[in-house]
């Protein structure tokens, strides 16, 4: 038996859901362990900057945020079946990061 420990990041977090439901019922479909998913907590990056080019007139910032939200999840089976969650269909915005052991 093969464990695969499957990362997955992105800024919407349905789309992280719709990804995981597909690899959850895929697992199901050909008994394997589905362990997750698991919610990480959510990374804020922000960032302010100035308004103007250039130095003059009155001190006016723009800010800006981002939020990624994670999954993590567990699955475990032959390495055959393992190879079909591989092919799962995932959106450009979400990224996955797979460890195997």
């Amino acid at each position: 038996m093969t464990m695969v420990r499957i990362r997955l990041s992105g800024e919407d977090p349905n789309a992280l859901d719709n990804v995981v439901s597909q690899i959850k019922n895929l697992a199901d479909a050909l008994n394997m362990t589905f362990m997750g998913p698991v919610r990480l907590p959510r990374e804020k990056r922000e960032i302010a900057c100035r308004r103007t080019p250039c130095g003059d007139g009155t001190d006016t910032y723009e800010h800006w945020e981002k939020r990624i939200h994670k999954r993590l999840c567990n699955v475990e089976g032959d390495e055959k079946y393992i190879k079909q969650i591989l092919k799962v269909k995932v959106p450009a915005n979400v990224f996955v990061k797979l460890s195997i052991s």
